[in-house]
C-alpha cells in the first residue's frame, strides 16, 4: 500500500484529539468528578468488551493506586444472557464503548443503574443507547475513527477516565500530567520501534508483557498483533510468565516488554533479561536492560500516563508492520468496526 492508511491518520489524530477533549469536558468531568465524591462509592465495577475493555483494565490499576477503592469488571453476559442482577447499590459502574450500542453493554449499564449504581458511559456516540441508561454520559470528542482497529478512541477512552479519576480525588499531579499527555503523546508517534519489526520477520508468535497499568497496554497491544497483522501474540504479566508460559520460551522467541517508570519497572526489566539469556528475542520500552534491547519511549512525568504512551508508540509500530507483511490495516479478515454482542 503507499496511501496513508485510516488507521495511520487517526493515530496521528491523537494528541489533537486528546487536547480537544481535555479543552471541551472540563465542566462535565467536574460534576461527574463531585458526583463520586458524594457517592463515595465501595467499589467500582467496570463494563466493556474488546479494546474498550483494555481501557477499562488500565483505569483499575490507575483507580485501584490513586484512590484505593477496588476495580472489578462484570462479564455483561451475566446480565444480557444468564438475566442476573447484581446487587450494587454502594457502587459506581463505568460503561467504556465507542459507539454505546452493543446491547450487552446498554443491558448490563441499565441494570448496574437500576440496582443503585451511580452510573458512567464513556463513548464517542453521546447520543447512543449506552449514554440513555447512564447517569452521566462522558462524550470522548474523538471525531470519527474510520479503521477496523480502534486507536484514538482507546486512547481517549483512557484519558476520559484518568481525568473522571483525577476530578474525584483532586489529585493534582495526576491532573497536571493529563493536561501535558497532547505534546507526550506527540512524541511517542515519533518513536521507532523499526528494530523490532526487523526482528519479527518470520515469526507468527510473541509475548507481550507488562505489570500494572502496562499490563493493560500489553493486552491491548497483543489484540492489535492480531487484528491488523493476524500474529498470534499474547499478554502476561511478567509477575506470570513463569508460571507456565515460559515452557515455549526458548532461542529466537520473540518477546515484547512495555515497561513504564513506574515501581514495576525494575521487575519488568530483571524478568525479560531473563528471558533473554534463554535465547528469547527480547524488546523493552526501558533503558536498563542489561540483556534486552532497548525500545524509545516518551516520558510523561507521571508513572500512570507513562504507560499510556506507550500504546501510541505502539501503533505506530503496528500499523506499520500489518503494511510490512502485506496487509491492509484497515481491512482486517472477519471483522467489522461495530460489533453488536447479545
Amino acid at each position: 500500500m503507499t496511501d496513508t492508511t485510516h488507521m495511520r491518520r487517526e493515530i496521528e489524530e491523537i494528541p489533537e484529539a486528546v487536547e480537544r477533549f481535555l479543552r471541551e469536558s472540563g465542566e462535565s468531568l467536574a460534576k461527574a468528578g463531585a458526583a463520586l465524591r458524594e457517592k463515595n462509592p465501595a467499589v467500582i465495577v467496570t463494563i466493556a468488551r474488546g479494546s474498550s475493555d483494555h481501557a477499562s483494565a488500565f483505569l483499575k490499576y490507575a483507580i485501584e493506586l490513586t484512590a484505593g477503592v477496588p476495580v472489578a469488571s462484570i462479564g455483561p453476559s451475566v446480565m444480557s444472557i444468564y438475566g442476573r442482577e447484581l446487587k450494587l447499590g454502594q457502587a459506581a459502574a463505568i460503561a467504556i464503548s465507542q459507539s454505546g450500542m452493543s446491547p450487552d453493554i446498554v443491558a448490563l449499564a441499565q441494570s448496574a443503574r437500576k440496582s443503585g449504581a451511580l452510573s458512567f458511559a464513556v463513548t464517542n456516540t453521546p447520543q447512543s443507547p449506552l449514554a440513555d441508561a447512564s447517569d452521566f454520559t462522558i462524550d470522548l470528542r474523538a471525531g470519527p475513527e474510520q479503521s477496523v482497529a480502534a486507536t484514538k478512541t482507546f486512547v481517549s477512552s483512557v484519558v476520559a477516565g484518568l481525568a473522571l479519576l483525577g476530578h474525584w480525588t483532586e489529585n493534582r499531579e495526576l491532573l497536571t500530567a493529563i493536561d501535558q499527555l497532547p505534546g507526550a503523546l506527540s512524541k511517542a508517534i515519533g518513536c521507532d520501534w523499526s528494530a523490532l519489526a526487523q526482528a519479527l520477520d518470520g515469526h507468527q508468535s510473541l509475548y507481550v508483557l507488562g505489570r500494572g497499568p502496562a499490563l493493560a497496554i500489553a493486552s491491548e497491544a497483543a489484540l492489535k498483533f492480531k487484528e491488523t497483522c493476524g500474529i498470534h501474540a499474547e499478554a502476561y504479566s511478567a509477575a506470570e510468565v513463569l508460571h507456565g508460559p515460559v515452557r515455549i520460551v526458548g532461542a529466537g522467541y520473540p518477546v515484547l516488554t512495555l515497561a513504564a517508570r513506574d515501581a514495576a519497572e525494575p521487575s519488568v526489566v530483571e524478568m525479560t533479561d531473563r528471558l533473554a539469556g534463554l535465547g528469547a528475542i527480547a524488546f523493552i520500552t526501558s533503558g536498563r536492560a542489561t540483556a534486552a534491547n532497548a525500545l524509545p519511549f516518551a516520558v510523561t512525568g507521571h508513572p500512570i500516563t507513562d504507560a499510556l504512551a506507550l500504546i501510541v508508540s505502539f501503533y505506530g509500530f503496528v500499523e506499520a508492520l500489518s503494511r510490512r507483511r502485506g496487509f491492509n490495516p484497515d481491512r482486517p479478515p472477519n471483522l467489522k468496526k461495530v460489533t453488536e454482542t447479545v
